[in-house]
């Protein structure tokens, strides 16, 4: 990277995150992405360091680092997100089924079409097949602002599903051992103990985070928590799942029962805590995000357009997804297919995950292209969707499982 003055690089820096929050702004009028505009950001700066002259190198560890941590926030906010009760049982169901159902079979269809295209090993097609299956959670979640209630709540569940779930198969797969009864087990086991890890591991942050003195303590919480997911990723734990409760136990702690720990820890006590680490957690996360979007846009090269390799795959893999989350949204959750079907971005969880597929499981043949292209082009999608969207959420019917449902007030 070529030498710039500290002044320059705070500039920079700080240029970007006002950028992001204009960006945030905007985007809730002309109904486009904060993501997709931090993509194209990133793509002109690429583009005007080029006519510029301007060589600048950006680390990839750098990029899958800052994708790490955002990873990190990325299901610590889903898990303060989550909210469980009897009367949303149905709800939590329906959007459980569509990410489980929609990802497998969105899987299964992009290993064939990667196998054919690219005639690579089936397994390593699937491994590739995983990341780009998964629904973006960080870009969903920001850009649902304009549904109802109801639509809002059923992709915050379905995002949020699909991130654990896609993340616990790729796990999975990517492990030294696939697709035998021990692996199974052994999988199997690594999970129960990370549940019941992460019960004790959540009360112990909680006990941090409510009976410290110090003022500074929830960054000091999120250095545990990156601890913990790297010692997680060390040891063979999906250290994820241990997140995602914590995040949980915070959100639904009215739901303890247990009066000792009623008392050690009171409602009223944990409603703050909760609040301060939504905050946070929301800040953290819009920092993460811009500087990863940013920071990937500035490595994607416009010239895959032109590579028929990338449009053939890349337009084969979109029209798959589409049609496999349009047919199950009507079919079986049979619900108003729009804008719901449009939500389908590829976004930071499929290009970390791409960071950490081992070599072994490379596809030798495949264009990195590919994966750019699918990424901006289901993010489009979604952005089209949302424009076309032109109703008030009180001028909107729901139909089928959201009007039938037991949890609407």
């Amino acid at each position: 990277m070529n030498k710039i003055d500290a002044e320059y690089l705070l500039i920079i820096i700080c240029t970007v995150v006002i950028l992001s929050y204009f960006f945030s702004i905007i985007s809730r009028y002309i109904r486009v992405p904060s993501v997709l505009l931090l993509l194209f950001g990133g793509v002109f700066f690429r583009w005007f360091s080029d006519v510029n002259n301007m060589s600048i190198t950006i680390p990839s560890q750098i990029v899958e680092a800052l994708g790490v941590v955002g990873l990190i926030m990325i299901v610590l906010e889903a898990g303060l997100d989550l909210t469980l009760s009897r009367s949303k049982l149905k709800l939590i169901r329906d959007s459980f089924f569509s990410a489980l159902i929609i990802f497998i079979c969105s899987a299964g269809l992009i290993t064939a079409i990667l196998h054919y295209w690219l005639h690579e090993d089936v397994i390593n097609c699937m491994v590739y097949s995983i990341p780009l299956s998964i629904i973006s959670s960080s870009i969903v979640i920001p850009s649902i602002h304009s549904l109802t209630e109801e639509k809002k709540e059923f992709l915050v569940y379905e995002a949020s599903f699909s991130d654990i779930i896609g993340i616990l198969l790729f796990n999975y797969f990517t492990g030294e051992e696939t697709l035998t009864l021990k692996s199974v087990a052994f999988f199997g086991g690594n999970i129960i103990v990370s549940v019941l890890l992460s019960f004790v591991l959540s009360f112990v942050l909680f006990l941090i985070m409510a009976k410290t003195r110090l003022n500074i303590k929830f960054f000091l919480i999120f250095s545990l928590l990156i601890l913990i997911y790297a010692s997680g990723k060390i040891l063979h734990l999906p250290s994820l799942i241990i997140i995602l409760i914590f995040g949980m136990m915070i959100n639904n702690w009215e739901l303890i029962r247990a009066p000792r720990i009623q008392r050690l820890f009171p409602v009223k006590e944990v409603e703050s805590i909760r609040a301060l680490l939504h905050s946070i957690t929301a800040e953290s996360s819009f920092l993460i995000r811009t500087f990863f979007f940013i920071l990937f846009g500035y490595s994607i090269r416009l010239d895959f357009l032109t590579e028929n390799e990338v449009l053939a795959v890349g337009g084969s893999v979109v029209a798959a997804l589409f049609i496999v989350r349009l047919l199950y949204l009507r079919f079986f959750v049979k619900t108003n297919v729009f804008p719901e079907s449009f939500f389908l971005p590829r976004g930071l969880i499929t290009i970390v995950l791409f960071y950490k597929i081992p070599e072994k499981f490379k596809l030798t043949a495949f264009n990195e292209g590919i994966l750019f292209f699918i990424i901006l082009t289901t993010s489009i999608i979604m952005t089209a969707g949302m424009i076309f969207y032109k109703k008030k959420p009180e001028q909107i019917l729901e139909e089928s499982v959201f009007a039938g449902r037991d949890d609407k007030p």
